[in-house]
Protein backbone atom coordinates (compact mmCIF):
# COMPACT_ATOMS: atom_id res chain seq x y z
CA UNK A 1 0.00 0.00 0.00
CA UNK A 2 1.16 3.58 -0.89
CA UNK A 3 0.27 7.04 0.51
CA UNK A 4 -0.14 9.95 -1.76
CA UNK A 5 1.76 12.59 -1.32
CA UNK A 6 -1.64 14.49 -0.03
CA UNK A 7 -2.31 12.32 2.28
CA UNK A 8 0.88 11.74 3.89
CA UNK A 9 0.62 15.88 4.59
CA UNK A 10 -2.82 15.78 6.04
CA UNK A 11 -1.88 12.59 8.69
CA UNK A 12 1.13 14.57 9.59
CA UNK A 13 -0.45 17.78 9.93
CA UNK A 14 -3.65 16.05 11.78
CA UNK A 15 -0.67 14.39 14.04
CA UNK A 16 0.13 17.91 15.15
CA UNK A 17 -3.29 19.15 15.36
CA UNK A 18 -4.60 16.25 17.75
CA UNK A 19 -2.08 16.87 20.06
CA UNK A 20 -3.42 20.92 20.37
CA UNK A 21 -6.69 19.52 20.71
CA UNK A 22 -10.55 18.56 19.34
CA UNK A 23 -11.21 21.82 18.02
CA UNK A 24 -7.85 21.99 15.97
CA UNK A 25 -8.97 18.57 14.32
CA UNK A 26 -11.94 20.00 13.31
CA UNK A 27 -9.93 22.85 11.69
CA UNK A 28 -7.46 20.64 10.14
CA UNK A 29 -10.02 18.26 8.48
CA UNK A 30 -13.51 16.40 8.92
CA UNK A 31 -14.04 13.37 11.21
CA UNK A 32 -14.47 11.29 7.61
CA UNK A 33 -11.58 11.92 6.54
CA UNK A 34 -9.06 11.25 9.51
CA UNK A 35 -10.86 8.00 9.75
CA UNK A 36 -9.79 7.15 6.12
CA UNK A 37 -6.29 8.06 6.38
CA UNK A 38 -5.88 6.51 9.50
CA UNK A 39 -7.09 3.36 8.21
CA UNK A 40 -4.78 3.56 5.21
CA UNK A 41 -1.84 4.23 7.48
CA UNK A 42 -3.02 0.57 9.23
CA UNK A 43 -3.15 -0.89 6.36
CA UNK A 44 0.52 0.67 5.15
CA UNK A 45 2.07 -0.35 8.71
CA UNK A 46 0.95 -3.79 8.28
CA UNK A 47 1.96 -4.75 4.73
CA UNK A 48 5.49 -3.05 6.30
CA UNK A 49 5.36 -5.33 9.41
CA UNK A 50 4.62 -8.45 6.74
CA UNK A 51 7.50 -7.85 4.26
CA UNK A 52 9.83 -7.54 7.25
CA UNK A 53 9.17 -10.52 9.02
CA UNK A 54 9.07 -12.60 5.02
CA UNK A 55 12.14 -11.16 4.84
CA UNK A 56 13.64 -12.31 8.27
CA UNK A 57 12.41 -15.82 7.56
CA UNK A 58 14.18 -15.78 3.95
CA UNK A 59 17.66 -14.80 5.45
CA UNK A 60 17.42 -17.48 8.08
CA UNK A 61 16.74 -20.24 5.57
CA UNK A 62 19.49 -18.98 3.32
CA UNK A 63 21.90 -18.68 6.55
CA UNK A 64 20.57 -22.52 7.63
CA UNK A 65 21.39 -23.88 4.05
CA UNK A 66 24.60 -21.86 3.81
CA UNK A 67 25.64 -23.39 7.35
CA UNK A 68 24.43 -27.07 6.25
CA UNK A 69 27.19 -26.69 2.90
CA UNK A 70 29.68 -25.56 5.09
CA UNK A 71 29.57 -28.07 7.70
CA UNK A 72 29.83 -30.90 4.96
CA UNK A 73 33.34 -29.10 3.40
CA UNK A 74 36.14 -31.34 3.90
CA UNK A 75 38.17 -30.41 7.29
CA UNK A 76 35.36 -27.66 7.96
CA UNK A 77 36.95 -28.03 11.54
CA UNK A 78 38.59 -24.38 10.84
CA UNK A 79 40.03 -24.65 14.29
CA UNK A 80 41.82 -27.64 13.66
CA UNK A 81 45.42 -27.52 12.20
CA UNK A 82 46.39 -29.31 8.59
CA UNK A 83 47.42 -32.89 9.07
CA UNK A 84 51.19 -34.14 8.53
CA UNK A 85 53.28 -37.08 8.19
CA UNK A 86 56.17 -37.58 10.13
CA UNK A 87 59.81 -36.36 7.90
CA UNK A 88 61.18 -38.79 5.93
CA UNK A 89 65.24 -39.51 5.23
CA UNK A 90 67.20 -40.51 2.14
CA UNK A 91 67.94 -44.30 2.72
CA UNK A 92 71.73 -45.14 2.55
CA UNK A 93 73.21 -44.82 -1.09
CA UNK A 94 70.02 -43.64 -2.75
CA UNK A 95 68.13 -40.79 -3.03
CA UNK A 96 64.49 -39.03 -1.91
CA UNK A 97 62.46 -37.02 -4.02
CA UNK A 98 59.88 -34.92 -2.21
CA UNK A 99 60.12 -32.64 0.32
CA UNK A 100 56.67 -32.27 1.75
CA UNK A 101 54.40 -34.46 4.16
CA UNK A 102 51.02 -32.81 3.87
CA UNK A 103 47.99 -35.20 3.36
CA UNK A 104 47.92 -36.77 -0.17
CA UNK A 105 51.51 -35.61 -0.73
CA UNK A 106 53.94 -38.35 -2.32
CA UNK A 107 57.79 -39.15 -1.59
CA UNK A 108 59.61 -41.06 -4.01
CA UNK A 109 63.04 -43.30 -3.29
CA UNK A 110 65.52 -44.52 -5.75
CA UNK A 111 69.36 -46.03 -5.34
CA UNK A 112 72.27 -45.44 -6.60
CA UNK A 113 74.03 -47.69 -9.26
CA UNK A 114 75.34 -50.86 -8.30
CA UNK A 115 72.38 -51.28 -5.64
CA UNK A 116 68.83 -52.29 -5.60
CA UNK A 117 65.68 -51.37 -3.78
CA UNK A 118 63.78 -52.80 -1.06
CA UNK A 119 60.57 -51.50 0.18
CA UNK A 120 58.50 -48.82 -1.24
CA UNK A 121 59.46 -46.97 -3.95
CA UNK A 122 56.60 -44.38 -3.65
CA UNK A 123 54.72 -43.35 -0.17
CA UNK A 124 51.93 -41.68 0.25
CA UNK A 125 50.96 -39.43 3.46
CA UNK A 126 47.46 -40.90 4.53
CA UNK A 127 44.46 -38.80 6.41
CA UNK A 128 45.91 -40.76 10.09
CA UNK A 129 49.05 -38.83 9.82
CA UNK A 130 50.85 -42.03 8.57
CA UNK A 131 52.78 -43.04 5.22
CA UNK A 132 51.52 -46.19 2.75
CA UNK A 133 54.08 -48.66 1.76
CA UNK A 134 57.00 -49.82 3.95
CA UNK A 135 60.74 -48.43 4.60
CA UNK A 136 62.91 -48.59 1.68
CA UNK A 137 66.68 -49.80 1.56
CA UNK A 138 69.61 -49.42 -0.80
CA UNK A 139 70.94 -53.13 -0.91
CA UNK A 140 74.26 -54.05 -2.84
CA UNK A 141 73.58 -56.10 -6.01
CA UNK A 142 75.34 -59.02 -6.57
CA UNK A 143 76.47 -60.12 -10.06
CA UNK A 144 75.53 -63.83 -8.99
CA UNK A 145 72.63 -63.38 -6.78
CA UNK A 146 70.44 -64.75 -9.80
CA UNK A 147 72.54 -67.57 -10.17
CA UNK A 148 73.41 -67.01 -14.38
CA UNK A 149 75.42 -69.86 -14.81
CA UNK A 150 74.18 -72.80 -16.11
CA UNK A 151 74.62 -76.29 -16.24
CA UNK A 152 76.42 -76.94 -12.78
CA UNK A 153 78.67 -73.64 -13.96
CA UNK A 154 80.61 -71.34 -11.21
CA UNK A 155 80.03 -67.76 -11.39
CA UNK A 156 82.79 -65.76 -10.04
CA UNK A 157 82.16 -61.96 -9.18
CA UNK A 158 83.83 -59.13 -10.84
CA UNK A 159 83.73 -55.39 -10.73
CA UNK A 160 80.42 -54.85 -11.73
CA UNK A 161 80.15 -57.60 -14.02
CA UNK A 162 80.44 -61.67 -13.53
CA UNK A 163 82.04 -64.71 -15.62
CA UNK A 164 81.04 -68.27 -15.58
CA UNK A 165 83.52 -71.22 -14.77
CA UNK A 166 81.94 -73.95 -17.09
CA UNK A 167 82.39 -77.63 -16.19
CA UNK A 168 83.62 -80.45 -19.02
CA UNK A 169 81.48 -80.31 -21.93
CA UNK A 170 79.89 -77.40 -21.31
CA UNK A 171 80.67 -73.71 -22.97
CA UNK A 172 79.30 -70.22 -23.78
CA UNK A 173 79.06 -67.01 -21.13
CA UNK A 174 76.03 -69.12 -19.22
CA UNK A 175 77.79 -72.32 -19.59
CA UNK A 176 74.92 -73.19 -21.82
CA UNK A 177 76.11 -74.63 -24.87
CA UNK A 178 77.05 -78.29 -25.01
CA UNK A 179 80.26 -78.93 -26.09
CA UNK A 180 78.88 -82.33 -28.50
CA UNK A 181 81.27 -85.74 -29.50
CA UNK A 182 78.30 -86.12 -32.27
CA UNK A 183 76.14 -83.65 -33.43
CA UNK A 184 72.44 -83.82 -32.20
CA UNK A 185 69.42 -84.64 -34.44
CA UNK A 186 68.00 -81.64 -34.85
CA UNK A 187 71.47 -79.82 -36.02
CA UNK A 188 72.46 -79.09 -39.64
CA UNK A 189 76.35 -80.41 -39.69
CA UNK A 190 76.74 -81.16 -43.12
CA UNK A 191 75.92 -78.25 -45.44
CA UNK A 192 78.36 -74.87 -45.49
CA UNK A 193 75.13 -72.99 -46.16
CA UNK A 194 74.26 -73.84 -42.63
CA UNK A 195 76.75 -72.74 -40.24
CA UNK A 196 78.30 -69.62 -39.30
CA UNK A 197 81.47 -68.33 -37.18
CA UNK A 198 80.67 -66.96 -33.69
CA UNK A 199 81.08 -63.87 -32.87
CA UNK A 200 83.62 -63.38 -29.86
CA UNK A 201 84.73 -60.43 -27.73
CA UNK A 202 87.67 -60.36 -24.76
CA UNK A 203 85.87 -59.48 -21.63
CA UNK A 204 87.85 -59.72 -18.35
CA UNK A 205 90.62 -61.31 -20.12
CA UNK A 206 88.23 -64.16 -21.32
CA UNK A 207 87.28 -64.65 -24.96
CA UNK A 208 82.91 -65.16 -24.71
CA UNK A 209 81.59 -65.75 -28.00
CA UNK A 210 77.99 -66.21 -29.40
CA UNK A 211 75.54 -67.26 -31.71
CA UNK A 212 72.96 -65.49 -33.85
CA UNK A 213 69.36 -66.73 -33.32
CA UNK A 214 68.25 -69.80 -34.79
CA UNK A 215 71.89 -71.09 -34.02
CA UNK A 216 73.89 -72.96 -31.96
CA UNK A 217 76.93 -73.88 -30.59
CA UNK A 218 78.93 -76.22 -31.45
CA UNK A 219 82.85 -77.96 -30.94
CA UNK A 220 85.37 -76.81 -28.35
CA UNK A 221 85.64 -73.34 -26.60
CA UNK A 222 88.68 -73.14 -28.32
CA UNK A 223 87.55 -74.53 -31.60
CA UNK A 224 83.61 -73.42 -31.67
CA UNK A 225 81.63 -72.71 -34.94
CA UNK A 226 77.73 -71.97 -34.76
CA UNK A 227 75.34 -74.44 -36.63
CA UNK A 228 71.56 -73.90 -38.15
CA UNK A 229 68.94 -75.35 -35.93
CA UNK A 230 66.46 -77.66 -37.60
CA UNK A 231 63.38 -75.94 -36.29
CA UNK A 232 61.00 -78.47 -38.09
CA UNK A 233 62.83 -81.42 -36.65
CA UNK A 234 62.63 -80.08 -32.90
CA UNK A 235 59.05 -79.47 -33.40
CA UNK A 236 59.13 -83.25 -34.18
CA UNK A 237 60.92 -84.23 -31.45
CA UNK A 238 59.56 -82.27 -28.71
CA UNK A 239 56.19 -84.22 -30.12
CA UNK A 240 54.59 -80.60 -30.29
CA UNK A 241 52.03 -81.06 -33.38
CA UNK A 242 52.35 -80.17 -36.29
CA UNK A 243 54.55 -76.45 -37.24
CA UNK A 244 52.81 -76.79 -40.94
CA UNK A 245 50.08 -77.73 -41.78
CA UNK A 246 51.74 -79.11 -44.93
CA UNK A 247 55.26 -79.25 -44.74
CA UNK A 248 58.23 -77.59 -43.19
CA UNK A 249 61.12 -76.08 -44.41
CA UNK A 250 63.94 -75.28 -42.49
CA UNK A 251 66.25 -72.72 -43.79
CA UNK A 252 69.81 -70.89 -42.72
CA UNK A 253 68.68 -69.51 -38.48
CA UNK A 254 64.66 -70.01 -39.66
CA UNK A 255 61.94 -71.99 -41.47
CA UNK A 256 58.98 -71.50 -43.48
CA UNK A 257 56.31 -73.48 -44.24
CA UNK A 258 55.11 -74.56 -47.95
CA UNK A 259 51.95 -75.66 -49.73
CA UNK A 260 51.79 -78.63 -52.43
CA UNK A 261 50.72 -76.90 -56.09
CA UNK A 262 47.08 -75.83 -56.72
CA UNK A 263 47.32 -74.54 -52.29
CA UNK A 264 48.24 -70.82 -51.26
CA UNK A 265 50.00 -70.20 -47.74
CA UNK A 266 47.63 -68.06 -45.36
CA UNK A 267 48.26 -65.48 -43.38
CA UNK A 268 49.45 -67.02 -40.10
CA UNK A 269 52.15 -68.42 -42.07
CA UNK A 270 51.33 -72.09 -41.37
CA UNK A 271 47.85 -72.75 -42.80
CA UNK A 272 47.18 -73.58 -46.54
CA UNK A 273 44.07 -73.17 -48.64
CA UNK A 274 42.80 -74.19 -52.12
CA UNK A 275 43.33 -71.86 -55.09
CA UNK A 276 39.90 -71.72 -57.04
CA UNK A 277 41.27 -71.93 -60.10
CA UNK A 278 38.07 -71.58 -61.99
CA UNK A 279 37.04 -68.48 -59.77
CA UNK A 280 40.39 -66.74 -60.82
CA UNK A 281 40.30 -67.81 -64.25
CA UNK A 282 43.20 -69.85 -64.34
CA UNK A 283 41.89 -72.72 -65.84
CA UNK A 284 42.56 -73.62 -69.95
CA UNK A 285 38.86 -74.93 -70.19
CA UNK A 286 37.53 -75.12 -73.46
CA UNK A 287 34.10 -73.37 -75.16
CA UNK A 288 31.49 -75.68 -74.73
CA UNK A 289 32.71 -77.10 -71.22
CA UNK A 290 32.58 -75.78 -67.51
CA UNK A 291 35.67 -75.76 -65.06
CA UNK A 292 35.40 -77.68 -61.44
CA UNK A 293 37.15 -76.30 -58.97
CA UNK A 294 38.89 -79.38 -56.63
CA UNK A 295 41.16 -79.49 -53.66
CA UNK A 296 44.33 -78.65 -55.57
CA UNK A 297 43.18 -78.54 -59.14
CA UNK A 298 40.25 -78.44 -61.45
CA UNK A 299 38.70 -80.29 -64.21
CA UNK A 300 36.95 -79.64 -67.19
CA UNK A 301 33.31 -81.00 -67.85
CA UNK A 302 30.94 -81.48 -70.13
CA UNK A 303 27.89 -83.88 -68.89
CA UNK A 304 25.92 -85.55 -71.42
CA UNK A 305 22.41 -86.72 -71.44
CA UNK A 306 21.33 -90.74 -71.25
CA UNK A 307 21.44 -92.26 -74.82
CA UNK A 308 18.19 -92.28 -76.72
CA UNK A 309 16.61 -95.87 -76.02
CA UNK A 310 13.51 -96.52 -78.02
CA UNK A 311 10.51 -94.07 -76.77
CA UNK A 312 13.16 -92.84 -74.55
CA UNK A 313 15.02 -89.92 -75.31
CA UNK A 314 16.47 -86.87 -73.43
CA UNK A 315 17.36 -82.67 -74.26
CA UNK A 316 19.85 -81.01 -72.37
CA UNK A 317 18.43 -77.86 -70.53
CA UNK A 318 20.92 -76.11 -68.93
CA UNK A 319 24.90 -77.25 -68.54
CA UNK A 320 23.67 -79.83 -65.76
CA UNK A 321 20.32 -80.79 -66.32
CA UNK A 322 18.33 -83.04 -68.60
CA UNK A 323 14.67 -83.55 -69.23
CA UNK A 324 12.97 -86.47 -71.18
CA UNK A 325 11.12 -85.75 -73.95
CA UNK A 326 7.88 -86.38 -74.13
CA UNK A 327 6.49 -89.95 -74.33
CA UNK A 328 3.66 -91.80 -76.64
CA UNK A 329 0.80 -92.83 -74.38
CA UNK A 330 1.16 -96.42 -74.80
CA UNK A 331 4.97 -96.61 -74.31
CA UNK A 332 5.04 -97.60 -70.26
CA UNK A 333 9.03 -97.72 -70.37
CA UNK A 334 9.05 -94.44 -71.60
CA UNK A 335 7.19 -93.06 -68.49
CA UNK A 336 8.72 -95.29 -65.83
CA UNK A 337 11.95 -93.65 -67.39
CA UNK A 338 13.72 -90.76 -65.23
CA UNK A 339 11.96 -87.55 -65.84
CA UNK A 340 14.89 -85.72 -65.38
CA UNK A 341 18.63 -86.60 -64.72
CA UNK A 342 20.92 -83.79 -63.22
CA UNK A 343 24.93 -83.83 -62.67
CA UNK A 344 26.44 -82.53 -59.60
CA UNK A 345 30.08 -82.47 -58.76
CA UNK A 346 31.67 -82.03 -54.87
CA UNK A 347 35.31 -81.93 -53.77
CA UNK A 348 35.89 -83.18 -50.64
CA UNK A 349 39.01 -83.31 -48.40
CA UNK A 350 40.69 -86.68 -47.45
CA UNK A 351 39.78 -88.35 -43.84
CA UNK A 352 36.67 -85.94 -43.91
CA UNK A 353 34.32 -86.49 -40.50
CA UNK A 354 31.74 -89.01 -40.68
CA UNK A 355 28.50 -88.69 -40.77
CA UNK A 356 28.54 -85.79 -43.16
CA UNK A 357 25.56 -84.63 -45.66
CA UNK A 358 26.71 -84.17 -48.65
CA UNK A 359 23.68 -84.05 -51.01
CA UNK A 360 20.07 -83.06 -50.74
CA UNK A 361 17.33 -83.99 -53.39
CA UNK A 362 13.79 -82.64 -52.85
CA UNK A 363 10.69 -81.98 -54.87
CA UNK A 364 9.27 -79.09 -56.38
CA UNK A 365 5.65 -78.73 -57.78
CA UNK A 366 4.21 -75.71 -60.48
CA UNK A 367 2.20 -72.81 -58.94
CA UNK A 368 -1.12 -74.07 -59.04
CA UNK A 369 -0.46 -78.07 -59.04
CA UNK A 370 -0.82 -80.78 -56.23
CA UNK A 371 2.31 -82.31 -55.35
CA UNK A 372 2.83 -85.71 -54.49
CA UNK A 373 1.56 -87.06 -51.39
CA UNK A 374 4.96 -89.17 -50.54
CA UNK A 375 8.37 -89.57 -51.53
CA UNK A 376 10.99 -92.46 -52.10
CA UNK A 377 14.38 -92.22 -52.24
CA UNK A 378 16.86 -94.32 -52.69
CA UNK A 379 21.11 -95.43 -54.41
CA UNK A 380 20.43 -96.80 -57.93
CA UNK A 381 23.83 -96.92 -59.14
CA UNK A 382 27.65 -96.02 -59.11
CA UNK A 383 30.90 -97.03 -57.36
CA UNK A 384 29.98 -96.32 -54.16
CA UNK A 385 30.56 -99.53 -51.86
CA UNK A 386 28.39 -99.06 -49.08
CA UNK A 387 29.96 -95.77 -48.24
CA UNK A 388 26.99 -94.09 -48.78
CA UNK A 389 23.32 -94.24 -47.54
CA UNK A 390 20.35 -92.01 -48.47
CA UNK A 391 17.50 -91.27 -46.25
CA UNK A 392 14.71 -88.96 -45.81
CA UNK A 393 15.47 -85.86 -43.83
CA UNK A 394 11.76 -84.34 -43.80
CA UNK A 395 8.54 -84.90 -45.49
CA UNK A 396 10.01 -83.75 -48.92
CA UNK A 397 13.76 -84.01 -48.94
CA UNK A 398 16.13 -86.72 -48.92
CA UNK A 399 19.79 -86.64 -48.02
CA UNK A 400 22.98 -88.58 -49.36
CA UNK A 401 25.04 -89.39 -45.83
CA UNK A 402 28.76 -89.87 -46.19
CA UNK A 403 29.23 -92.75 -43.53
CA UNK A 404 33.23 -94.20 -44.40
CA UNK A 405 36.22 -91.80 -44.98
CA UNK A 406 37.45 -91.43 -47.66
CA UNK A 407 40.87 -90.81 -48.65
CA UNK A 408 42.52 -89.16 -51.86
CA UNK A 409 42.99 -88.85 -54.49
CA UNK A 410 40.24 -90.55 -55.82
CA UNK A 411 36.82 -90.02 -57.58
CA UNK A 412 33.02 -91.62 -57.14
CA UNK A 413 30.61 -91.75 -58.56
CA UNK A 414 27.16 -92.43 -57.06
CA UNK A 415 23.46 -92.15 -58.63
CA UNK A 416 20.37 -91.35 -56.25
CA UNK A 417 17.04 -91.29 -57.45
CA UNK A 418 13.51 -89.47 -56.12
CA UNK A 419 10.24 -91.52 -57.32
CA UNK A 420 7.15 -89.49 -56.65
CA UNK A 421 3.85 -91.13 -55.72
CA UNK A 422 -0.18 -89.59 -55.66
CA UNK A 423 -2.51 -92.22 -53.78
CA UNK A 424 -0.10 -94.70 -54.11
CA UNK A 425 0.38 -94.42 -57.98
CA UNK A 426 3.98 -93.94 -59.63
CA UNK A 427 4.01 -90.74 -61.08
CA UNK A 428 8.02 -89.73 -61.86
CA UNK A 429 11.63 -90.43 -61.05
CA UNK A 430 14.04 -88.08 -60.92
CA UNK A 431 18.08 -89.12 -60.91
CA UNK A 432 20.91 -86.97 -59.69
CA UNK A 433 24.14 -88.04 -60.55
CA UNK A 434 26.98 -87.30 -58.28
CA UNK A 435 30.27 -87.17 -58.48
CA UNK A 436 32.99 -86.69 -55.87
CA UNK A 437 36.75 -85.42 -56.34
CA UNK A 438 38.44 -86.34 -53.04
CA UNK A 439 41.42 -84.73 -52.46
CA UNK A 440 44.61 -86.25 -50.86
CA UNK A 441 45.05 -83.45 -48.30
CA UNK A 442 42.79 -82.69 -45.31
CA UNK A 443 42.68 -79.14 -45.33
Amino acid sequence: MTLSFRHRCLFLLCLTAIQCGHAAVQACMDKHQVVGVLRQMEKFLKGQEMRFTEGLRIMKSKLATLQNSVSKLPQSDLSATSTTCPSLEAPAHGTKFGSKYFVGHEVHFTCLQGYHLVGSATRVCQDNGTWTGISAICKDVSECASNPCQNGGTCVEGVNQYKCTCPQSWSGSHCQHQTHTAPPEWSVMNDPAFSRRPRCAQVNRAQHCSCDAGFHMSGTSDNSICQDVNECEVYRLDQGGKLCIHECVNVPGSYHCSCPSGYKLLSDGRSCEDVDECLSQQHNCSQGTTCINTGGGFQCVSPECPRSNGDISYVKTSPFQCERNPCPMDSRSCHTAPKTVSFHYLSLPSNLQTPATLFRMATATAPGRTGPDSLRFGIVGGNSRGIFVMQRSDRQTGELILVQQLRGPQEISIDVDMSEYSDRTFQAKHVARVHILVSPYNF
